[in-house]
């Protein structure tokens, strides 16, 4: 699995667990019930399944796993946990489990349930918060082990370089389970700096360089540890340039003496944090949409293969150089990936491009001209017809791309970027079709483009992606604008 798919994944798996701790409800409810039914009931398999079920057992049941749901993400167990202990993330569970307890025990009060009501809640309760902890812990393990391996890794900048800070990273650094990437600490000169230095900490950048910075690397998110009495309109300001690149802000709420105050996130050190995202998409509907471009990408795959092989002969014969032309390009929270296309243009094309720099008839970054010299005659086709673009469909299974998102930018376009708010297209994955491929393409003038990107991250849904690639095909016949 990719780092890119890791990355996707990462808000998607909280959100999955809901299927499997109510599946594990369901489980624990019917391990109660056999458990504690009369011997002479249940004889056989049989004689279970012949079991006469009444419509009030099953509205009763229904209440209880949506009661049960809604207790356990009062206790935040749907909240990334990455941050957390295990022995917090256990102390959650058993607490949801006695309340969810305790309110099926009214539940049968209210509704009179007969039968072995105390034994079946105390085996329920059990089974149930036995059940959940163990897999709750696997899944701590699987993952702990992939992130020592280098994988599904977390860019953490730290702003500050006080004491609070240093413990911060000392602490993410000491637990590789947790698959932080510590980057390096933001300021600027101030008294405490020598102690610092001693700590043996880096201080990547000054204030004044942190745009730059963001601009260049890599950066899931950034921790604020600046003291905010003194410092709150540097903070503020530093969130809404982290807002305007798509970056999470975490902010350690210690600084109000919240210790003792219900939890919204836990902090390696058992302090809360706050963090806050810019992003429009996550949870179920990200689950969806990756499912979406797993199935859809392999299905094309499929279909397409006959196709796959005749462009790639037609393009061997006609010219010489490699069929699949590969590049550098930007990804989701500006990490780069190898992406794929049919070769269009002769092989030298790269290393020319700054010749006809002069001709570039695009606004912006972008480079392009509607008449390339480096164009081949069958590449025209190829690019008339979207064909070209077909082989990012292995980048789609991979991960590193999605049906729909903003268009992949390359690293060289990226380096042209002039404005901070248009960086926000990087916080989602890159698709092989978007709202600028539908309404134009190259006849968009650039500032409206990242306008249409943004446009796309905040009124994102997954009918908003059935919708653009259904305008995507006649768009594609029409050819208008493609080149």
């Amino acid at each position: 699995m990719g780092s890119k798919l890791q990355e996707i994944l990462r808000g998607v798996m909280l959100r999955a667990l809901m299927v499997i701790d109510i599946s594990l409800l369901m489980l624990s409810f019917a391990c109660a019930a056999v458990l504690t039914e009369n011997g002479d009931r249940w004889t056989d398999f049989a004689s279970f399944l012949a079991t006469k079920v009444t419509l009030l057992s099953c509205v009763l049941f229904a209440i209880a796993l949506f009661v049960g749901h809604g207790i356990l993400v009062m206790f935040n167990l749907y909240q990334s946990k990455r941050m957390s202990t295990k022995g917090a993330e256990a102390f959650d569970v058993l607490g949801a489990m006695m309340l969810l307890t305790i309110g099926l025990w009214c539940e049968a009060k209210l509704f009179r349930v007969s039968g072995n009501v105390a034994p079946f809640l105390t085996a329920f309760w059990a089974i149930g918060t036995g059940l959940i902890i163990v897999t709750r812990m696997l899944i701590r393990f699987v993952l702990g082990n992939i992130r020592k391996r280098g994988r599904n890794l977390h860019h953490v900048l730290i702003l500050g370089t006080n004491a609070r800070a240093v413990d911060f990273a000392r602490k993410i650094e000491i637990l590789p389970e947790l698959g932080c990437r510590l980057l390096g600490f933001v300021d600027d000169d101030w008294f405490g700096m020598p102690e610092f230095q001693q700590s043996g900490s880096t201080l990547t950048c000054s204030y004044q360089g942190l745009p730059e910075f963001l601009r260049k690397n890599v950066v899931d998110e950034i921790a604020i540890y600046l003291p905010l009495r003194s410092f709150y309109e540097r903070a503020a300001e530093i969130a809404q340039l982290a807002k305007q690149h798509g970056i999470l802000v975490r902010l350690d709420t210690d600084i109000f003496d919240l210790k003792s105050a219900r939890r919204l996130a836990d902090g390696t050190d058992g302090v809360p944090h706050v963090i806050a995202s810019s992003h429009g998409i996550d949870g179920w509907p990200l689950l969806m949409k990756r499912i979406f471009d797993v199935v859809g990408s392999l299905v094309l795959l499929i279909l397409l293969s006959p196709l796959y092989l005749v462009v790639a002969m037609l393009i061997k014969l006609t010219s010489p150089g490699t069929v699949l032309f590969s590049q550098k390009r930007v990804g989701l929270n500006k990490r780069q990936f190898t992406m794929y296309k049919f070769r269009t243009m002769v092989p030298t094309a790269e290393s020319i491009q700054e010749k006809l720099a002069h001709l570039n008839e695009m606004s912006g970054p972008v480079f392009k001209i509607k008449n390339d010299p480096r164009i081949t005659p069958l590449g025209r086709i190829l690019r008339k017809t979207s064909i070209d673009e077909l082989p990012q469909l292995f980048n789609v299974l991979k991960g590193d791309m999605s049906l729909v998102g903003p268009r992949a930018m390359s690293v060289r376009d990226y380096q042209f970027f002039s404005e901070d708010w248009q960086r926000r297209r990087f916080s989602v994955p890159p698709g092989i079709t978007c709202l600028w491929q539908v309404y134009g393409r190259n006849t968009i003038p650039f500032d409206q483009w990242m306008a249409l990107d943004m446009q796309y991250i905040d009124r994102w849904s997954f009918w908003l992606d059935v919708k653009i690639l259904a305008l995507t095909i006649p768009a594609v016949f029409r050819g208008f604008g493609a080149g």
